[in-house]
């Protein structure tokens, strides 16, 4: 098995359905990555054991997919170097706008890039992923070109279904 490259963490297993979208779209690009689940307030330790020792392992973006309160992404980017990535997942009373604001307004110098609630969230959570990685990997860069010129045939074949009706 080839050492992972991405790390997935959610903060229940009650997330795995919707991370498992980023999971599928890493397969997709034959990017390896590990998954876990990691709570930053029941497990703060082992969240804050894991961002620092992300880098040593091997890992070069950090994905955190969480709900609620949804500080998993911030713990994690408080302990390593590397690009963290937040999921807010949308769920509970405010329906993932709290999600969506915890993880998205950080303080200064804890940078978490922020993807969509929703369904569209852990695709483009793992696509930023194959983009950052493909900076320093042109054959990774070179397949996610294609995957771009491929949405383009899509919106194509859409519009001419449409016009077909």
């Amino acid at each position: 098995m080839e050492k992972p490259l991405v790390g997935i963490v959610m903060g229940s297993d009650s997330d795995w359905p919707l991370v498992k979208k980023a999971c599928d779209a890493l397969d997709l690009f034959g990017v390896p990555y590990e998954t876990r689940v990691i709570s930053a307030h029941r497990t703060p330790e082992m969240a804050i054991e894991y961002s620092k020792t992300a880098e040593g392992r091997g890992l070069k973006v950090v994905i955190a997919a969480a709900g609620g309160a949804a500080h998993l992404g911030g713990v994690l980017a408080a302990g390593t170097v590397l690009p963290v990535i937040g999921i807010p997942v949308a769920g509970g009373a405010l329906n993932g706008l709290d999600a969506l604001y915890a993880t998205v307004q950080m303080p200064s110098g804890v940078p978490v890039a922020t993807v969509a609630c929703g369904s569209a969230g852990p695709t483009n959570a793992a696509l930023l992923a194959v983009q950052i990685l493909g900076t320093v990997d042109a054959g990774l860069r070179e397949k996610f070109r294609v995957y771009k010129e491929s949405l383009k045939s899509k919106v194509a074949a859409a519009n001419d279904r449409i016009h077909a009706q």
